[in-house]
């Protein structure tokens, strides 16, 4: 007998109906657990609010998030306890948090103020051109993307939890939408709801509005390009292909757009927050968003002519003009692969006068092999033994990519005495074809003494010793101004493993200033940095250098990381060395003042003096110094602290040299 069915009996007589229901059921879930559309995150670098670098996808993290942050933004303010819980939970699960804020109202100095007040412990990434905002689509403060690093796709994107809402919010959260996300993550499972709708404040992104197709190529890309590119990207450049055409342009314009997002293009290095400098080679905001812009609409031809079409090949063309003097490196052959020994040639002087040199341009034989070339001169004739650093005695110039050629600041010079030496430190790297290099060097002179001499010096530490996998290692060195200077050029130098570097002037007061911050060094350019106007130095001041290094696996151009690296000339070890050309506010061309044996004495104390107190105690001295003091150090510590101060360990070098000199006075007769 067949069952009567009530009203309220929903199961259905027929099965089939049950399953092709539950079918439908798992196909929606299984749309629900992954994004309609995936969106591919490109790789970007910005700048955090404290001037650090950082690049999204480097090193190896499980998964990044990164919470859209605004200042004054109530729901941002109450989501952060929550957020630095998550990440206190997850990132040793090695999951990355980072904060970005893309408000048009914000910059550097509101957001390091805001961080300060709301007690943000983490990068707050500045987008001041809003290109990465737009590219992410962002509309909202509060919101929180999941990135998979693998894949580079976004995993999720919504709220952190829904305990906030506006103008309230609950005392717990009932769903926890980041945890739920982060932990199917890291169990390689699919996160349930991959997009949910955020509350925060509207990010105003302006030019998501503007028609970038009408950006003109002719009147305004094309001749930023010029200015800013074709110094390098033409035929013959260093650059490795020529911007010569529109079409040259338009084929390269999705990697022009991923170099610019990277930072690895425009090459100029230097914090845009600090300092001003001669030769500023970055784009500005406006040029950085036009030229993305442009790029991102298609590139388009637009009418006009092509102004790149009269960007012209390298040529043997001094761009100086035509030197005072030409010298001609020795021909010296590189082969195809292998490592070759720094070359130091010495090149006769054919002058008989002295000369004041007041500019230099140096021209590569081959530009593929030639990696750096010092040049300097002794400071008159000399049969005296010579070694790596002795270029630096009398230091003209020094070529690197992108630093050709060189003037002295105003009313400097480098004078290079009758019958001197022109001294080089040639460093050429392989590139897989061998090469014979014809460097040349073109020196101008002044008609006149310039008034001025310019001083070269190294803040530096031969004793560095960088640990193995060591992912944020900084060493630290200084050089103490005994009299009033002006400083005019500095130059940041490290290897491979050279993550960022800075520059700072700590005054007599107590006072500490950054002159330069390099936050995304890059081996591949040697840039000199120098001042729009001289900086001044009083007497007692110190010039501070830190370079930070990465010396783990997460580094790409590591070539060892578990090695222990030390200083050392080729680029698989490292060095601490900061550059840097001045004047001696009371010296001048026809008074020369300068003590090469002080000068050397206090570059030494700068790294000797461990903890940058100003005095070396017996612990921080090398144990050669230790032998010669272990019967008379209370003679040479004159004032009696337990140290020596710089004065006194100039004193005992000079003391050291009288002793030599007898010594050898004796020996000779």
């Amino acid at each position: 007998m067949r069952r009567r069915v009530s009203r309220t009996d929903h199961r259905p007589s027929d099965p089939q109906p049950c399953m092709r229901a539950l079918r439908i059921l798992g196909l929606l879930l299984l749309a629900l657990a992954v994004p309609a559309a995936a969106t591919t995150v490109d790789n970007f670098v910005l700048l955090d609010h404290a001037g650090d670098a950082h690049e999204l996808y480097y090193g190896d993290p499980a998964a990044i998030v990164v919470l859209v942050q605004g200042n004054g933004c109530p729901i941002v303010r109450a989501a952060l306890p929550t957020f630095k819980a998550l990440r206190d939970e997850f990132e040793p699960q090695n999951v990355r948090f980072l904060m970005l804020n893309a408000n048009l109202q914000d910059d550097r100095r509101s957001i390091r103020n805001e961080a300060a007040e709301w007690a943000i412990d983490m990068p707050v990434l500045d987008d001041s051109t809003q290109l990465i905002g737009e590219s992410l689509g962002l509309i909202r403060t509060g919101e929180v993307l999941v990135i998979d690093p693998a894949s580079r796709q976004l995993v999720y994107r919504g709220p952190i939890d829904d305990r906030l809402t506006y103008e309230r919010q609950k005392a717990a959260a009932n769903d926890h939408y980041l945890r739920d996300a982060l932990t199917a993550q890291l169990a390689g499972e699919p996160i349930a709801v991959a997009q949910r709708d955020a509350v925060g404040c509207l990010i105003n992104f302006p030019e998501r509005k503007a028609d970038h197709a009408q950006i003109s190529y002719s009147d305004t890309i094309a001749p930023l390009l010029k200015e800013k590119c074709a110094v390098c990207h033409h035929p013959g450049g260093i650059g490795p292909w020529a911007m010569t055409s529109y079409t040259m342009v338009r084929g390269f314009a999705p990697m022009m757009r991923e170099v610019i997002r990277t930072k690895r293009m425009p090459p100029w290095h230097a914090d845009p927050h600090i300092g001003i400098w001669v030769g500023d080679r970055s784009m500005s905001d406006e040029q950085t968003r036009t030229l993305v812009h442009w790029i991102e609409a298609g590139a388009p031809r637009g009418d006009g002519p092509d102004p790149l079409a009269t960007v012209g090949a390298a040529s043997d063309v001094w761009p100086l003009g035509e030197p005072d003097l030409v010298l001609e490196v020795p021909p010296f052959t590189v082969p195809a692969s292998g490592v070759v020994d720094y070359q130091f040639p010495v090149i006769k002087n054919p002058l008989t006068d002295g000369v004041w040199v007041s500019a230099a341009t140096v021209i590569p034989g081959d530009r593929n092999v030639v990696h750096h070339v010092l040049v300097g001169a002794s400071n008159g004739p000399s049969t005296a033994p010579r070694n790596e650093e002795s270029v630096f005695d009398n230091y003209i110039i020094g070529y690197a990519p992108g630093n050709e050629s060189a003037r002295m600041p105003e009313g400097t010079g480098v004078f290079v005495p009758a019958g001197a030496d022109f001294l080089l430190q040639m460093h050429y790297t392989p590139y897989g074809k061998e090469a014979v290099d014809r460097t040349r060097i073109g020196l101008y002179f002044a008609d006149q003494a310039p008034g001025n001499f310019l001083r070269h010096q190294v803040v530096l530490d031969p004793t560095i010793r960088i640990p193995p996998n060591a992912g944020r290692h900084e060493e630290v060195a200084y050089y103490p101004f005994e009299r009033a200077a002006r400083l005019h050029l500095l130059v940041p130098h490290a290897h491979y493993r050279g993550r960022s570097s800075r520059f700072e002037l700590q005054y007599p007061d107590g006072r500490s200033e950054v002159l330069l911050s390099v936050p995304n060094y890059d081996f591949n350019w040697q840039r000199t940095y120098e001042f729009a106007e001289p900086k001044a130095v009083p007497a007692g001041a110190r010039l501070v250098h830190r370079t930070e290094y990465d010396n783990s696996a997460a580094n790409p151009g590591n070539p060892a990381p578990e090695r222990t690296v030390p200083w050392g000339l080729q680029s698989w070890d490292e060095m601490l060395y900061g550059a840097f050309s001045f004047s001696y506010v009371d010296e001048s061309s026809d008074a020369p003042i300068y003590d090469k044996l002080a000068a050397d004495t206090r570059q030494w104390f700068g790294f000797m003096d461990r903890n940058l107190d100003g005095r070396l105690v017996w612990t921080e001295m090398p144990k050669q110094l230790k032998r010669r003091l272990v019967q008379g150090f209370k003679q040479v510590d004159t004032n009696g602290d337990g140290g020596l101060d710089v004065d006194e360990f100039i004193n005992l070098r000079r003391m050291g040299a009288r002793q030599a000199a007898a010594a050898a006075s004796v020996g000779s007769d």
